[in-house]
């Protein structure tokens, strides 16, 4: 038979004539082996020489007795097991990817978050999703929607709705607001405190550039009682804003979930005032794949369904 080059012989090679041949070299028997693939014989014996023609080798020597593999047939029958063994493999990891179970996820945060429950998500998530790697990366909310746009996260909790065009959403929980104190700070001891009893206090806030929403959130619920925070520092975590606050510089607003932070040196009590909560939302490119996104998103068994964000507004 002519040599034919492996591009040739993989062009005129159909799965089926791997399955069919690897039945016959278990059966040893055309009748049995049609029976097995649910098939006549003659399409049996025409797909045999199909193969052999491809390949350029006599697999199976036959006659009206009985059929036996050929030399050539032994060491075809090992590398079609090995190749549809792969090509099994394959399918089942395309499929588990499309199910969310392996991958890598690249998920983005505030640091709220470490307080209000994501290690616990983190560790559910890897028990029920071994083979996922999961890379966490903080960066304030105007970063990840950044890295989210330049595709260097698959997914972002973040504490705004305000997003590109490209980016979907959607919200996850709310948390109130409290006021944040150094411990020494006269107001400390309050069951509640009037943000209008801060109205001469120097402020510490979140970066206007980190967190454009949040910073102007709290700017207005300062004007809405009817002073204009005075401006001392910003950072760009809100565990350096907390910090500050530690170490005596100003008092700030903060979410509920960095009370336990464990920052010595500072206090957290309730506003006196009805505010709107924080907000935490998770953001993702519109046309990235859904998969490893929803597994991970439905892995928090206290999540709610919600609408997704319009960020098309």
């Amino acid at each position: 038979m002519a040599t034919l080059s492996a591009s040739t012989v993989m062009a005129r090679v159909e799965l089926r004539h791997l399955r069919y041949f690897l039945a016959l070299a278990e059966e040893l028997h055309f009748g049995r082996a049609a029976q097995r693939l649910a098939m006549s014989q003659p399409p049996l014996s025409v797909a045999l020489q199909q193969l052999e023609s491809a390949v350029g080798a006599r697999l199976l020597d036959r006659d009206s007795k009985r059929v036996r593999l050929t030399p050539a047939g032994q060491s075809f029958r090992a590398s079609a097991q090995a190749l549809l063994g792969r090509f099994e493999d394959a399918c089942a990891q395309a499929r588990e990817v499309e199910a969310g179970e392996i991958g890598r996820l690249r998920l983005g945060f505030v640091g709220s978050t470490l307080f209000h429950g994501l290690p616990d998500w983190l560790r559910n998530f890897q028990v029920a999703y071994p083979r996922v790697e999961v890379v966490v990366i903080e960066l304030n909310s105007q970063d990840q929607i950044q890295a989210l746009l330049q595709e260097e996260l698959d997914l972002a909790l973040l504490h705004t709705d305000r997003l590109p065009p490209a980016l979907d959403g959607t919200p996850l929980y709310d948390e109130p607001f409290l006021a944040c104190l150094p411990e020494s700070h006269a107001a400390a001891c309050r069951r509640r405190v009037p943000l209008t009893s801060l109205s001469d206090q120097p402020f510490i806030l979140f970066s206007r550039r980190g967190s454009p929403d949040y910073h102007a959130r709290i700017i207005e619920m300062c004007r809405q009682q009817g002073f204009y925070p005075r401006l001392q520092h910003e950072g760009r975590h809100w565990l350096s804003v907390v910090s500050l606050v530690a170490q005596g510089l100003g008092v700030s607003i903060v979410p509920a979930a960095f009370k336990d932070a464990g920052i010595q040196g500072a206090v957290f009590k309730p506003l006196a005032e009805a505010m709107e909560p924080s907000r935490v939302f998770a953001a993702w490119r519109r046309d990235s794949s859904a998969s490893l996104r929803e597994a991970f998103l439905g892995s928090r068994s206290d999540a709610p369904k919600p609408p997704l964000l319009d960020s098309r507004r």
